[in-house]
């Protein structure tokens, strides 16, 4: 299932370096060319009221050809530098792919 790809931003084939965080989420849109949207959720207690808050976290990722995550995969995506104005984060695996 590996391919090469040709894409300037791919951490595989090109010079673009993961450092930083890691996170697990799902990809809810991929409308954008190379971008996926992926979404997490995020579990804090309130300590005032004794609480927890779930808040949803949606960050854009690049997506290289080689991977081409689709929307309902589990993915793992890693911390770059600055790829586009909103894109600083990248497709690193799919974990768990949508079954149709």
């Amino acid at each position: 299932m590996e391919e090469e790809c040709d894409d300037k931003n791919c951490f595989k084939h090109a010079s673009i370096k993961i450092r930083g965080g890691r996170i697990q989420g799902i990809v809810v849109s991929d409308k954008g060319k190379r971008t996926v949207i992926v979404e997490r959720d995020i579990s804090s207690i309130m300590p005032k009221y004794n609480r927890i808050s779930k808040v949803r976290s949606r960050v854009p990722a690049h997506n290289p050809a080689c991977i081409n995550a689709k929307i309902g995969d589990i993915v793992i995506i890693g911390e770059t530098k600055k790829i586009t104005k909103t894109k600083a984060w990248s497709v690193l695996e799919i974990i768990n792919t949508k079954k149709k």
